[in-house]
Parts: C-alpha cells; structure tokens; sequence
C-alpha cells in the first residue's frame, strides 16, 4: 500500500467539515471571454456544515478542488442566472459530485441524495435540457458502474424573490436583478450565524440590491472598469460592438462603490472583472482598477481573486 500511495495522486488540502462563521470563496472571477490564469464565474459559500455553489462555469470542480472542497460536499447549486460562463461547468459537478473518489487512506463518498438547483423561473427549462444531454452518461454509471441512483436526480426550485433555504441556522433568499436581455436574474442573500454575505450575479445597479444588501457583512459585487473597456475600444473600433456591450447589463466600478455606499456594507468584494486586472504588477494594477471608488464608499474595497478566501469571523485571506 505505502508504493501505491506514493503513485495515486490525491487531495493534501481540505477545508474543515465544519465552518463556525460564513465564509466565501471565489472560485472564478473572470467572464465569457478566456483569460489565462482567470477561471469562470463561481462562488463557494460555507456555513456549518453546507458547501453551497454559486453559479459553475467552465473548470469549476478544478477550482473546487484547489480550494480544498471535494466535488462530493456539492448538493445544492444556485443559479443566478444562464449565461455559458455562469453554468457550464453544472454537468461535471454533477458528475463528479455523485462518483466516489478512493485514494490510498481516504475515501471520499458520493453524493447519494439528489441534487438540489436552484435559480430563476428559467432554470428548469435551461437546466433540464443540460440533464436530458446526459442522460446516457448517467445511465451507464447506474447499470454498469453500480452507481447509488439516488444521486442521479435533480430537484429543482426556482424563484425570483424570496426565501429558497431556511434550515439548520442558514438562510438564502434570493431577489431579482437586472441583467436584460438576460431575463430574469436574480442576487442571493446568505445568513448565519448573524452574518450576511451578498452574492450579486451580472446586473446593472438595482434599487434590489442596495435594499437587500444593506448592513451586509459581505456584498460580492459584480464590476466592470469603464475606463480601462473605453481605452480598449479605441484601440480596437471594429471591435467596438462586442467590447461595448458589456456597458449595456453590467455594473462599472464607480456604480458598485455608490451600491455599497448606499447600503452601509462593511466590506465591498468585486469579481467578474472586464477586462481582468495582471497579477503583475498586482498592486499596481488593482490600485488602477479601483480608482475613484474609495472617494465614493468609504468601507473596504477588495478587487477579488481566484480562489481567494473571505471568512466573515476572521481576516481576509489572499490565495497563495
């Protein structure tokens, strides 16, 4: 056993079984367009002993993994909304997160119960047709593989505003955005322990959020730099169309920092960055990005990371 080891690679890093205060993770702060080094759009949330995901874009059980979480601790995925990069990577969590994963000394145990997904009145729709696609995958991992079939189910509950989770201490409740023509969207509020985390999704600023993130301990905020995207759009104008859309649905920096003003939050976390600020010079970089936003809200500002880790009882932790 000890040369298998040796040979098998497995998982040296977890995060614990159980989480006293909320934290976040970002698994991806990117967009549709590919970034080297930047991975698509999802959020890990952890409260006691739940893991929940926030939207899986392509690479997330990669980043899951890098973040200490095994796919197997996803039961519940909540959309906020269905763009490519915010739900692409939903089948292989699905997959990965029903399959036992066995390594020298650890074995860790499927996902036996069905898959909770949550997400606006579209979900079903979208969603289900992802579920239809891989069926014969799911088929031959019940007949051939003996897979447990309990696991092989989605359970679906869509809404737009209200509470979707109310159980063990832990609250979600989710409100709509504005992302049109992406109809509807919807944010999320988490809350335990006596602390709140707001997730945005994409959207333009909404008197939704600035109600439904007030005092949060926590407001993760989508943001675009205008004037880094304007920059690139004249030196670029035949791509003028495609660079400037993002204008049209999504929320700038100044506009995140004038939302988190309004609702009096502790601490201002942005992802879904366009264009991506370098890792180097990052400091440099970040300042540049954020300018203006601190003479706006006066609170913490963090340009968010992959796989960076915020746990609401303890100092803001940057990834490695």
């Amino acid at each position: 056993m000890t040369d298998l080891a040796r040979h098998i690679q497995g998982q040296e890093k977890l995060v614990p079984d159980f989480h006293e205060h909320l934290k976040v993770i970002l698994l991806g702060t990117g967009s549709p367009r590919a970034v080297y080094g930047v991975a698509k759009p999802g959020v890990a949330v952890l409260a006691g002993s739940k893991v929940f995901l926030v939207d899986c874009g392509a690479g997330t059980v990669g980043q899951l993994l890098l973040a200490g979480i095994m796919p197997q601790r996803i039961s519940d995925v909540l959309f906020t909304h269905h763009h490519s990069d915010h739900n692409s990577g939903f089948f292989d969590v699905f997959i990965s997160s029903w399959r036992t994963h066995v390594v020298p000394g650890a074995v860790y145990e499927n996902r036996t119960v069905p898959m909770q997904v949550y997400g606006p009145e579209t979900t079903r729709d979208i969603i289900g047709k992802m579920e239809a696609s891989f069926a014969f995958d799911v088929d031959l991992r019940i007949n051939y593989n003996k897979s447990a079939s309990g696991g092989s189910r989605i359970e679906y509950h869509e809404c737009n505003e209200g509470v979707v989770y109310d159980r063990d201490g832990i609250r979600i409740t989710a409100f709509e955005v504005d992302h049109r023509p992406v109809y509807p969207a919807v944010a999320y509020k988490f809350e335990y322990n006596g602390q709140a985390a707001v997730i945005s999704g994409d959207t333009l600023p909404v008197d939704n959020m600035v109600h439904y993130a007030q005092g949060a301990d926590l407001l993760v905020h989508e943001a675009y730099n205008k004037e880094w995207l304007d920059a690139l759009i004249a030196m670029y104008p035949e791509q003028a169309t495609g660079l400037g859309n993002p204008a049209k649905y999504h929320t700038t920096t100044l506009q995140a920092a004038e939302i988190a003003r309004q609702a009096n939050v502790k601490h201002l976390l942005l992802t879904h960055h366009i264009p991506a600020p370098a890792k180097t010079p990052e400091a440099e970089a970040e300042a540049a990005y954020i300018r203006g936003m601190s003479e706006i809200y006066g609170g913490p500002i963090t340009v968010g990371r992959d796989l960076m880790e915020v746990d609401l009882g303890k100092p803001l932790r940057k990834p490695e």
